[in-house]
């Protein structure tokens, strides 16, 4: 079997995605089938993760397909979760494929908080897997070939995908397995092994020499574009370079030998000659014998009946190329069995979107609501300082007004003097139990900052995460807005005690029963209120009836603007697919407009006038039904605003325990590396003198000394070996040659290699 290069997976560090992501869907989505929906997603990706990268796996496609399927989910989920420093972290841990066990062969391992990361690993490692699972393949067998031929494809293709988004991915300096430079190279290398295993399934097939010389002058020229990417590669396996050049001139070689067997069907003896002349030396031995036999052959007809013109190799013509492998086009899902986990989930910039267009709707609503009320309040302060209806409805002069009694009624229904009270007595308790939920919060923070400014100064460079306080402006301003809403909430709050004082006693008497609510509202003689105007009285209550439709149409109106709703999610949606982004300020205002314009003028004023009374009972009476209606109005608002007024701010809290919990896990894992590291750096050696020459220091009579510094280490001899190869081998190629049968595999070459011949020869290759 020809040889073939692999290349080792890396390895990870467990990780719960369980915790966060769940956090995230139990805070982002109300409880129900939905949440619960996404939750089990969850246990499921997690799982998904510890079957991809928990475990050894096996050289087999089914192996393969559960890494795909993980990159193909993580790739669905990355617009569906925040994952980020500030918001959700999660820190993905992983080792150098490449790592030579010492300090200074590179970074042994990277934690970053990004998703990015991960995926550019986990791709590496399908390509890797791939390369193996070629590796394995029966090249004696078509499907063999085929199969191959297609891993080794996506192979190039994944490592190709990685050169071209590493740094964008990561925003920092990968490990060197995950560098553009290595994985550059990586993916010429299986790029000219998909070629070669074309060019042997053409051998197996019998095609014709032309197609065949084309193919394998083709698998050549890619292997010596991989072996120019791979001279300076350190942190490769030292095996590959001398497969590479080998590979190389093996495939000229057999380039050559296939247009000899053309140019001798065109009965061109002397190019026939020429071609084998330049291959002969190859030290390949079955390849090699069948150029010898081919060239004895030829010659020997030549000689004795062609006599045909040797020409020099300069003058032959050049062999064509037929380039075959292509990369795999790297798009997603790359799994034929991939079925998203969360594909009911929309992405985060939708998200995002939708929670900006819901603000500006809750702002359009308020504001349409405030302007409706804010008429609503100036109508009944006209009416209640004309004591309208209740002067229509008191022309007894005793009994209570039916406006009143109802108000009483919506008191005493909302709680009555004890249920605002209540709420008066909570809201000290309510105000500081905010500011203290605040104060945690942002001690977290500081604490955690605090911890990671200490460790910065401590390990300098080493510590290369983001410093915490870049991270926490966002939440530190969030933090400044909370706090200033307190101080407006406290200085509202003093202004609803002072109108709940000036209204106290009356809210009281509201809550009292008929008969002492009727005692305590002065009586008046009606026989000379409106004596001589009736039609007074029929228009007051007309418009009064007028104004009572304006305030029920008000009421139908509320509540239509408060339920209006529009699917903008499904907009949001399409505008991402068509567009890639989403103009979410235009389509707002632009649905918000259509949708409550109709709103703005559908409002409708009333003047009117009313009589004063000259008598002093009536006014009396008048004032205390005009206080009564107050207190009622003053009622409702204040309950209202101290009902608001009673939140608090868990969900910030939540927010920054979330954030902290994250970092400190970060940490964690960093300091754990550097221990990790500053234990494996080499200490200074020490030296034992030896026991003759402390004899000889007593007997010439010296006084001992303090103990002399340890001496220098002798530096080790390095031996230089000459790049020149034989001149018949290009750029200082060693010549062709591999031990037969030998399948080096890109493994962690910190392991002895076992000495064996400096060109062993090559087996396997068709002829």
């Amino acid at each position: 079997m020809a040889t073939f290069i692999s290349v080792p997976l890396k390895k990870s560090s467990e990780v719960d995605l369980v915790k966060p992501l769940s956090k995230f869907v139990a805070a982002a989505y109300p409880a129900g089938e939905e949440q619960a929906e996404y939750l089990r997603a969850v246990e499921e990706l997690n799982k998904l993760r510890k079957n991809a990268l928990g475990r050894p796996l096996d050289k087999h496609d089914s192996s393969l397909e559960i890494l795909l399927r993980y990159f193909d989910q993580m790739s669905a989920v990355e617009p569906k979760f925040p994952f980020s420093e500030n918001q959700l972290c999660l820190t993905f841990t992983w080792k150098d494929a490449f790592d030579r066990g010492s300090l200074f062969g590179g970074s042994v391992k990277l934690a970053l908080a990004s998703l990015g990361y991960e995926k550019t690993c986990v791709l590496f490692n399908a390509a890797a897997l791939a390369t193996q699972i070629a590796s394995e393949q029966n090249l004696d067998s078509d499907e063999g070939l085929k199969a191959a031929a297609k891993y080794y494809q996506l192979a190039s293709g994944a490592f190709g995908h990685i050169k071209d988004t590493v740094l964008s991915a990561l925003n920092r300096e990968p490990t060197l397995d995950i560098s553009p430079e290595t994985v550059g190279a990586l993916h010429h290398i299986m790029l000219a092994q998909a070629q070669e295993v074309f060019f042997l399934k053409a051998t197996s097939d019998k095609m014709k020499d032309a197609i065949i010389a084309k193919l394998a002058n083709q698998a050549a020229d890619f292997y010596g574009d991989a072996f120019k990417q791979c001279q300076y590669k350190e942190n490769l396996p030292k095996e590959v370079l001398p497969v590479l050049a080998a590979k190389h001139c093996i495939m000229q070689a057999n380039a050559e030998l296939y247009q000899s067997f053309l140019a001798k069907q065109k009965k061109l003896f002397g190019e026939e000659i020429a071609r084998l002349q330049t291959v002969e030396y190859v030290n390949v031995k079955d390849l090699s014998d069948k150029i010898n036999r081919a060239l004895a052959n030829a010659k020997k007809d030549n000689d004795f009946i062609y006599h045909d013109r040797v020409p020099e190799v300069k003058d032959l013509e050049h062999i064509g190329k037929a380039a075959l492998a292509k990369a795999t086009t790297i798009t997603t899902p790359l799994s034929s069995k991939f079925t998203d986990l969360f594909e009911k989930m929309v992405p985060m910039a939708v998200q995002q979107s939708m929670g900006v267009y819901n603000q500006r709707k809750a702002e359009t609503v308020g504001r349409l609501v405030a302007t409706m009320r804010e008429a609503t309040n100036l109508c009944n302060g006209v009416l209640a300082s004309l004591n309208l209806p209740a002067a229509l409805e008191d022309l007894s002069g005793d009994s209570i007004p039916q406006s009143i009694a109802e108000k009483s009624r919506a008191v005493v229904g909302q709680g009555g003097l004890q249920s605002v009270e209540q709420l008066i007595r909570d809201l000290p308790e309510h105000m500081t139990r905010n500011r203290e939920i605040l104060d945690e919060s942002l001690k977290m923070l500081n604490e955690e900052e605090t911890t990671d400014n200490e460790l910065r100064t401590k390990f300098n460079q080493r510590w290369n995460r983001t410093p915490s306080g870049d991270l926490y402006k966002p939440l530190r301003a969030e933090g400044d807005n909370f706090r200033s809403k307190l101080d407006v909430a406290t200085q509202a709050d003093h202004v609803v005690r002072e109108r709940f004082n000036t209204h106290c006693d009356m809210i009281a008497l509201l809550c009292k029963p008929e008969n002492e609510l009727s005692a305590a509202i002065p009586s008046a003689n009606p026989a000379k209120t409106l004596q001589g105007s009736p039609w007074v009285v029929n228009v007051l209550r007309s418009l009064l009836a007028q104004l009572d439709e304006v305030k029920k149409e008000r009421d139908c109106l509320e509540g239509e603007i408060k339920s209006a709703t529009f699917d903008m999610g499904t907009r949001f949606l399409t505008a991402l697919a068509q567009d890639g982004i989403i103009n979410e300020e235009m389509m707002s205002m632009a649905q918000l407009d259509q949708q409550y314009g109709q709103f703005n003028q559908r409002t409708a004023h009333q003047e009117f006038s009313s009589l004063k009374q000259s008598n002093s009972e009536a006014n009396n009476r008048e004032e205390v039904l005009k206080k009564l209606a107050s207190a009622h109005d003053s009622y409702v608002e204040i309950s209202n605003n101290l009902s608001e007024g009673t939140k608090i701010l868990l969900k910030f809290q939540n927010k920054c325990s979330d954030i902290v919990f994250a970092r400190k896990t970060e940490r964690d894992e960093l300091l754990k590396e550097l221990q990790q590291s500053i234990a494996r750096e080499p200490s200074a050696p020490s030296f034992n003198v030896p026991a003759y020459q402390s004899n000889l220091a007593a007997a010439a009579g010296l006084a001992p000394g303090p103990a002399a510094p340890p001496g220098p280490t002798a530096a080790p001899r390095t031996v230089f070996v000459s790049n020149q190869g034989p001149p018949s081998t290009p750029g200082g190629m060693p010549p062709a040659t591999l031990p037969a049968g030998t399948q080096p595999p890109m493994a962690p070459p910190g392991q002895a290699q076992t000495q064996g011949p400096p060109y062993p020869s090559y087996q396997g290759y068709p002829g």
